[in-house]
């Protein structure tokens, strides 16, 4: 979907040299992959990228349209960008709802849908566009008559999550997101994803491989595995084959994790649903091939509520926790519930209460259940008051965390791996002194922190090194320690020029 409204004169912008464009982010790390291709392609095309809206000549915004303060962000942001430039593009989930966006913000260049990297350069072709003359030009052209014409790209083609990988990256070199499907076939009744991005759409094994193996060969330590529902990768294709270095390897999550593995970075999981295979992805996990970590949004304990948000394996979690354990027992497990969902009652939320003493969770999230415009859950009978919503969401993180805190006690006097994100130096202290990383079990951005101090190796550490840890001390989320080695890291993937080395 794409759709184009009254956009600002491009008088005053001369049809020479290079263009500048702003580009704004917003959302979850799927919409960021989709961020990540849009730049690509821009620089690709020969458009430089503005660091500020004094620097731009126009502005892409990548929206988010799943809850309503998303959604509300996303318009704030697409106003500033206006005020600021004039010229906005807007793309992203809300893109696929352009009715909302009109009616605040008429004046908008140009709306396109989730993942539409062609229609998304279209319009920026066509409101700023590069002069393509072969001696003044700063793009290579065709001769006359050899160049197609471009016409728009039907939606299905720019939906399928294989378009193309991403060379620019919007996360730090150690570490970054690969996609490996989009859409999702859940009817989930408080989400309108499907609305919005459609039904799963899984990329071919190889060409998730390939691309994995490119990163780590730029010097990508640590791969975040994502998709709306990573355990049926390679359903809607049947598990087809396709070529990885001479093999042919199977789109399914297993075989997957498998040849991931085999590259010797860190591999996370994220969005798991617990489908019976999944016992398979733990066993990798215990034999040290992929990391002890698993995401999986779980929303709710009790078999009701779990049947009205028409959530897959309800009732059953409790078990499959237990299994994964048994197989895996240094497993990491983060979820998300929702809290307040209509019609739950009183003895509803204490199951969810007493589901998270017994589950004993690593890393938890929560929200309180909001209507989600075209969401199935509106219409449900017996919604929760407001206030009752955030009493029960106050004592749900409560109990969450103290589960944190003991379970992060556990790890004191454990020497642990640890990937550092950032420096964390005092005044006076020496460069690298202090340092902030994660362990295997913490996502960045959504789980704990490591605080250490480098000590003798102050200095020594950079970003993005993998060093052993003491850990000495914890609180409700975070650890404290310090650094006692600095391993080598040797991934089995040849290093491009010195990114090998430390």
């Amino acid at each position: 979907m794409t759709q184009t409204v009254d956009s600002p004169t491009t008088t005053g912008i001369k049809n020479v040299g290079s263009r500048k464009v702003g580009f704004i982010s917003l959302g979850c790390p799927k919409a960021l992959v989709d961020s990540e291709r849009i730049l690509t392609q821009l620089r690709v095309e020969g458009y430089e990228v503005a660091d500020s809206y004094e620097g731009a000549d126009a502005v892409i915004v990548n929206t988010c349209g799943f809850i309503t303060p998303a959604v509300e962000e996303s318009l704030s942001a697409i106003g500033e960008a206006l005020e600021a430039t004039g010229r906005v593009i807007v793309t992203g989930c809300l893109g696929e709802r352009p009715e909302k966006i009109l009616e605040r913000h008429p004046k908008v260049a140009a709306i396109t849908g989730s993942e539409a990297v062609d229609d998304v350069m279209m319009h920026v072709r066509e409101l700023l566009p590069i002069e393509t003359d072969e001696f003044t030009g700063v793009l290579p052209v065709t001769a006359s008559g050899m160049r197609p014409e471009r016409t728009v790209p039907e939606r299905e083609a720019t939906k399928h999550g294989d378009v193309f990988a991403p060379t620019i990256k919007l996360t730090p070199r150690h570490y970054a997101y690969v996609k490996i499907a989009e859409g999702c076939n859940h009817t989930c009744a408080f989400c309108i994803i499907p609305k919005l991005r459609g039904k799963q759409v899984s990329r071919d094994a190889g060409a998730v491989l390939y691309e994995s193996f490119r990163l780590i060969a730029g010097g990508t330590k640590e791969l975040m595995i994502i998709s709306q529902d990573t355990s049926a990768y390679g359903v809607d294709v049947r598990y087809r084959e396709s070529e990885f270095q001479g093999e042919q390897v199977r789109a399914h999550l297993t075989d997957l994790a498998v040849k991931l593995g085999e590259m010797g970075a860190w591999v996370r999981m994220h969005y798991v649903y617990p489908y019976p295979h999944v016992d398979r992805i733990v066993e990798l996990m215990a034999q040290g091939k992929i990391l002890p970590y698993l995401d999986v949004p779980l929303q709710h304990a009790s078999p009701r509520i779990l049947k009205l948000m028409r959530r897959p394996g309800a009732g059953k979690q409790l078990d499959t926790i237990r299994r994964w354990r048994g197989i895996c027992p240094e497993l990491t497990i983060r979820s998300t519930f929702i809290v307040g969902f209509p019609g739950e009652t009183e003895e509803e939320f204490g199951e969810l209460l007493t589901f998270l003493e017994d589950a004993r969770l690593d890393r938890v999230g929560a929200f309180a259940y909001s209507d989600v415009e075209e969401a199935d859950a509106n219409a449900l009978p017996d919604p929760v008051p407001e206030d009752v919503k955030q009493e029960r969401l106050a004592r749900f993180m409560e109990v969450a965390q103290r589960i944190s805190t003991e379970r992060l006690a556990e790890k004191v006097g454990r020497v642990m791996d640890v990937i550092v994100d950032e420096f964390n130096d005092d005044e006076g202290d020496a460069p690298g002194t202090r340092l902030i990383g994660r362990t295997k079990g913490d996502a960045p951005g959504i789980d704990g922190q490591v605080y250490l101090f480098a000590g003798d190796f102050a200095g020594k550490v950079k970003i993005g090194d993998i060093v052993r840890a003491r850990i000495e001390d914890s609180d409700e989320y975070d650890l404290f320690g310090e650094v006692v080695e600095r391993p080598e890291w040797k991934p089995n993937v040849p290093q491009l020029g010195h990114f090998g080395g430390h």
